[in-house]
């Protein structure tokens, strides 16, 4: 119950489903789609219907998510629901071009779409590019399959584009020689762009000073790990005063280790506090179950923990 002005109390599920949904969609996950729902019809209306479903954030949940078929089945219920009206969609681990495409098919009025750590491959992008033309900010960091196709047909096609994030880790590229095909088609295509992130990426001083040239209205740059750019904090405060700039160097030998450590630590995951499912025969979600000692585990079914014990390294070595 809830007090109206006059004093008088109202009903929760009296309320409008739209206001339901905004109130929902502060939980966690877990519990819109297991205990929202048994409340009351009210509430299982709200939470099935587009009211919850405008912003998706399964990204952390997808990060413990092993089973590519359990997460496309949950981003195909979930995107779903959102009946057109989805705005932003935070998935990591993307195992198919297919669930992509699903998404693209479904971005009519996307703005914001991050899908780091993905197995995306550069065709599956310039196949659907054109469908993702409402995005603003996108996150491909950590897709080490696509490469300057993927990345010109996204500029193309997503005039608005303000925000791109494309960091790599140091050991996707270890074997790289070049990415500054990758920084042209971004200076090429994404004239608009306030924020750009491409730490570790093995480009040039050069394609750097490309994307400075073409993205006029840069305010920050990230090139972390950024070891071929030759340039230092000096000339970006002469050249571009109000621009803030992250990298190409880190400072000291300890900012070192632990500038290694984050990236180690965003990277990989501990694999602890899954969250675990039953699919009904209709892909809806049956039941979450989180507590493994209290269950138990069934071994065909679920994840098993990935637990790596990395020694930090220095890469590359210092000059």
């Amino acid at each position: 119950m809830m007090e109206k002005e006059d004093g008088e109390f109202r009903h929760w599920d009296e309320l409008i489903p739209d206001a339901l949904g905004l109130i929902f969609s502060h939980l966690p996950l877990q519990e819109i789609l297991t205990v929202v729902p048994r409340v009351c019809k009210a509430w299982n209306r709200a939470v099935t219907g587009p009211y919850c479903w405008q912003e998706i954030d399964i990204e952390l949940w997808s990060n413990r998510c092993h089973q590519s078929d359990h997460l496309d089945r949950m981003l195909q219920m979930l995107i779903l629901r959102s009946s057109g009206s989805l705005r932003k969609l935070s998935v990591t681990g993307l195992q198919n071009d297919s669930i992509f495409s699903f998404i693209a098919q479904h971005a009519g009025s996307l703005k914001t779409l991050k899908v780091p750590r993905s197995g995306l491959s550069s065709s599956g992008v310039v196949n659907v590019a054109e469908k993702l033309s409402s995005l603003t900010f996108l996150d491909l960091s950590y897709c080490c399959k696509i490469g300057p196709e993927a990345i010109q047909a996204i500029g193309k096609h997503c005039k608005s584009l303000t925000e791109f994030s494309r960091n790599m880790h140091p050991l996707d590229v270890a074997s790289v020689d070049s990415h500054d095909d990758e920084a042209y088609a971004i200076a090429s295509t994404m004239p608009k762009l306030k924020r750009l992130e491409i730490a570790y990426h093995r480009v040039s001083t050069e394609g750097v000073l490309k994307i400075l040239s073409s993205c006029v209205l840069l305010e920050f740059l990230e090139l972390r790990g950024c070891w071929d750019v030759q340039l230092d904090n000096k000339f970006f405060k002469e050249k571009f005063p109000d621009m803030k700039v992250l990298g190409p160097r880190v400072i000291g030998f300890y900012d070192m280790i632990n500038d290694w450590e984050d990236c180690c630590s965003d990277y990989f995951s501990d694999g602890s506090d899954y969250l675990a499912w039953e699919f009904l025969e209709d892909g809806e979600m049956g039941e979450f179950y989180e507590d493994e000692f209290e269950h138990g585990w069934d071994d065909n079914f679920y994840a098993d923990s990935v637990n790596i014990d990395m020694e930090p390294h220095i890469w590359p070595p210092s000059p």
